[in-house]
């Protein structure tokens, strides 16, 4: 299934990081370059196999969503890249999102190669840069694309199940892959925080909140993100609970749960509705007869985040995007919770 993306600003955490770093895509800039040597050579296990690098990477290329963010937000400016922006109507140009070209701008040397994606992964283009490892802790590799990744330079995959990988792990195994484990520690961190502060006025404790993708022309069906997905699994950092049908379904190994209009009742324990939309979904779910029966509805505890422009992206966490998003975010759930009766 596709994700979903979005663009713009240069995040704090990135920002706290990157002070003092110098540009370009040197893996060491920012750190002590002696330090980084020294962590090498790495072993990293994950779900693909085991990935060995034996030294420092000058030239760092990522493939999937957010990884990156994790290597820009670490002052490293990756020689290529995954294309980022997804558009609903599939008429725009592939790119990258403002918070990440920002950081690009902010690090300067050369602009990254955009890798299209579109049919998938783009091995020429990815053996074209020349990379000496290449990110992709979040991300859909299977076993073939990896072993022919594997051809091109060390491949760091995600850590247990493909697009699985929360923002968390996303920065510690790629920051592992970049002999920068404490400074990918110390993004941890200052996230985190920023988090804190952004909802400590926040009143999430005790709602359950989950993140849809619904359609207004055709609410046949539905689909809940489980609490696997990055996009669900935020809500939980942001202070909800996840409704149980989102933390079962994680368990069986799916991003997604498809639910049709009468079996609208299965979720009833969502209070607070996440979902991509046009401004539109709302005043169809009220007028459905079976999905106007949810509370969430009832109430109008609905959000839409857009359909394939920035605010849509960035609700899939990453590096950059968090700090970009988090007050605007915070701020449409609050509303939305002051709904939940």
């Amino acid at each position: 299934m596709k994700r979903f993306r979005s663009a713009l600003v240069l995040s704090a955490a990135a920002a706290l990081v990157l002070t003092g770093c110098a540009s370009g895509t040197d893996a060491g800039s920012g750190s002590d370059d002696s330090a980084s040597d020294a962590a090498f050579p790495i072993t990293i296990t994950h779900a693909l196999g085991e990935t060995t690098i034996d030294s420092k990477p000058e030239r760092v290329a990522t493939v999937g969503w957010s990884n990156q963010d994790v290597a820009l937000a670490l002052g490293v400016v990756p020689v290529g890249m995954d294309t980022q922006v997804w558009n609903w109507t599939n008429d725009a140009d592939p790119g990258v999102y403002e918070w990440t070209q920002d950081a690009i701008d902010e690090l300067g040397g050369d602009e990254p190669v955009l890798f299209t994606t579109s049919d998938g992964t783009d091995f020429e283009a990815v053996a074209d840069t020349a990379p000496d490892v290449i990110l992709a802790a979040q991300s859909g590799l299977d076993e073939e694309s990896y072993a022919t990744l594997s051809e091109i330079a060390p491949v760091v995959a995600y850590p247990d199940v493909a697009w699985f990988t929360s923002w968390r792990d996303t920065i510690t195994v790629n920051a592992e892959g970049l002999g920068l484990s404490a400074e990918g520690d110390e993004l941890v961190s200052s996230l985190e925080s920023q988090i804190a502060d952004a909802t400590a006025d926040a009143d999430f404790a005790g709602k359950t909140a989950a993140f849809f993708s619904i359609t207004a022309a055709d609410l046949s069906t539905v689909y809940l993100y489980t609490e696997g997905d990055a996009r669900t699994a935020f809500l939980g950092d942001l202070g909800f609970d996840l409704p149980q049908i989102a933390v079962d379904a994680a368990a069986g190994g799916s991003f997604f749960e498809e639910f049709s209009a009468e079996n609208a009742d299965q979720l009833a324990d969502v209070d607070v509705i996440v979902t991509y939309g046009d401004g539109t979904t709302l005043a169809a779910l009220q007028a459905d007869p079976l999905w106007s029966t949810l509370s969430a509805v009832k109430n109008g505890a609905v959000i839409e985040v857009g359909m394939g422009d920035a605010y849509s992206a960035a609700v899939s966490p990453t590096a950059l995007s968090i700090p970009w998003v988090l007050d605007r975010y915070v701020g449409d759930l609050e509303d939305a919770a002051a709904k939940v009766q």
